[in-house]
């Protein structure tokens, strides 16, 4: 019974091997070019997305170094009045964040974010949030 069974599997897997080899013969010869173009664009997708990690792969070292680096100038800070708050308010103008975002963050209304950003504006005497980020790095205020 067991020697059945092992010449039925065996002849079987004979025969699968020989149909997966007609089968492989049929393929390549009938779509060679695709086949061979299915490849090179599978290697050239592979490679575009290899360099194109390599050419957006962001470097925080060097900024961090800069931003541990940096000291505030507080004599300058306490000329023009800004208090902790505003200071507060000014940093995060600096990472980008909207006057909602902002208010969520401090846990402020957004009216008094604005008015926080408009004291700001006239003490820095600018008239733009990106205005107030340069006046505030030339005065070194923020990194």
């Amino acid at each position: 019974m067991k020697r059945t069974i092992i010449l039925y599997a065996s002849a079987l897997a004979v025969l699968i091997v020989l149909l997966k080899q007609l089968e492989y013969r049929y393929f390549i010869k009938d779509f060679s070019f695709e086949f061979y173009a299915g490849v090179i664009a599978l290697l050239f997708t592979v490679l575009g997305v290899w360099v194109g990690l390599k050419l957006t792969k962001r470097k925080t070292v060097i900024i961090n170094k800069l931003v541990e680096d940096f000291k505030v100038n507080e004599n300058t800070m306490r000329e023009l009045g800004i208090s902790g708050r505003e200071y507060e308010v000014l940093k995060l103008i600096a990472q980008g964040y909207s006057n909602q975002e902002i208010a969520d963050k401090l846990f402020i209304s957004l009216n008094t974010v604005k008015t926080h950003s408009s004291n700001l504006f006239v003490k820095l005497d600018v008239k733009r949030r990106t205005q107030a980020i340069q006046r505030a790095k030339e005065m070194a205020l923020i990194p």
